[in-house]
């Protein structure tokens, strides 16, 4: 009898709940699916830090985890969201990070980098969507949706 190991396990996983390039975003929930999927579950033991990046239709074109931390923050560079976005000419942003602990409430340091990836984003024209924070289980917190954007 075949075992499944543990990295197919996680690979089914993200191939049925990841959203596949040229898709649609639409929504925070719809973004959050692929956030969950990529760094929610898989990554417990420290933040990462991922990018997606949309098209002028909000089709997906990119996604990359651009950092990653320790158990309770990450150091996050705009200028490298930025050059991510200008190489694979991005109209549109979206960011999320996981936060391990479970607690799905923005720090004031997720606020402050919100803050600074949109004043950066504004210099070169790219439209900053929704910051995401996903955790263990599924649970999210959309900036956008709490109007925080």
């Amino acid at each position: 009898m075949n075992q499944i190991s543990d990295e197919d396990l996680e690979l089914e996983y993200r191939k049925r709940f990841t959203v596949p390039e040229g898709d649609i975003i639409s929504d925070s929930a719809t973004a959050a699916k692929h956030f969950t999927a990529v760094i929610g579950e898989r990554v417990t033991e420290r933040e990462c830090f991922l990018v997606m990046l949309l098209n002028g239709r909000n089709q997906l074109i990119h996604s990359e985890i651009l950092f990653e931390g320790t158990l309770t923050s990450s150091v996050v560079y705009p200028r490298e969201i930025i050059r991510l976005a200008v190489t694979e000419n991005a109209a549109a942003v979206l960011v999320g990070h996981n936060h391990p602990s479970g607690n799905k409430k923005e720090s004031l340091e997720d606020r402050k980098i919100t803050d600074k990836i949109k004043v950066a984003l504004k210099t070169v024209d790219i439209n900053f969507h929704d910051h995401i924070i996903v955790v263990p289980g599924g649970g999210y917190t959309s900036f956008a949706d709490k109007g925080l954007m």
